[in-house]
């Protein structure tokens, strides 16, 4: 939730960050890292008040928003291996989806601990993917902020406030899930192909261009 005379600025934010997330996430890791945390603090924080809280809420705001980066960009590395970890449960649980019943915590625990270990030798390809499809979502919850009927236009225009849904920014938009998808995908094969470095784990592009030194003749 966010005053009425913040809401333009923060629908904007949303979509130049889930901008830089899709296409740049990689190459601006840390920073998309820590826009996210504070992405995330803001919302959680401002939430703890009414509408007519204007000032706590933007002084929780920006304290959540602060905390919350920081949070992020302390778990560095620590956030590749989760999200690892995360995807490694995800996929136990769509292949279980085929099959009747729940799959076995020790199958989850062991797939979870699989995908964990391989984010950290395949941190490139973890953090193109992650960042492609979050930065992806983002922009969608931006765009539609601004362009929706619901959105902080609106509100704005009726001095209310604007209470963001980043789970589900368009109810009854079939389309959406399909945008978010192929908007992903773009920014992943973008990233993949043009902008997210060389191989390797974090860090190596920036490694790896370093100049050598001129060899003496």
């Amino acid at each position: 939730m966010l005053p009425a005379a913040y809401q333009v600025p923060a629908a904007a934010v949303l979509l130049v960050g889930g901008f830089l997330a899709c296409f740049f996430g990689y190459r601006l890791f840390k920073l998309v890292l820590g826009l996210f945390g504070f992405i995330i603090g803001v919302l959680a924080a401002s939430s703890f008040f009414g509408p007519a809280d204007t000032t706590p809420m933007l002084i929780a705001a920006l304290l959540g928003g602060m905390v919350g980066a920081g949070v992020l960009l302390a778990a560095y590395f620590v956030g590749v291996a989760l999200v690892g970890a995360s995807l490694g449960a995800l996929l136990v649980n769509v292949i279980w989806m085929q099959i009747e019943g729940d799959p076995h915590p020790a199958v989850v625990v062991l797939f979870s601990v699989a995908g964990a270990v391989a984010a950290t030798w395949l941190q490139r390809y973890v953090i193109i993917i992650g960042t492609g499809f979050a930065g992806a979502w983002i922009m969608l919850v931006g765009g539609l902020a601004l362009l929706g009927d619901g959105g902080p236009l609106k509100a704005a225009a009726a001095g209310n406030p604007w209470v963001v849904y980043p789970l589900n920014p368009a109810p009854d938009m079939a389309w959406l899930p399909w945008a978010w998808f192929l908007l992903g995908v773009f920014g992943t094969l973008v990233q993949l192909k043009w902008t997210g470095g060389d191989r390797g784990r974090v860090g190596g592009a920036a490694k790896a261009n370093k100049k050598k030194p001129a060899k003496e003749e």
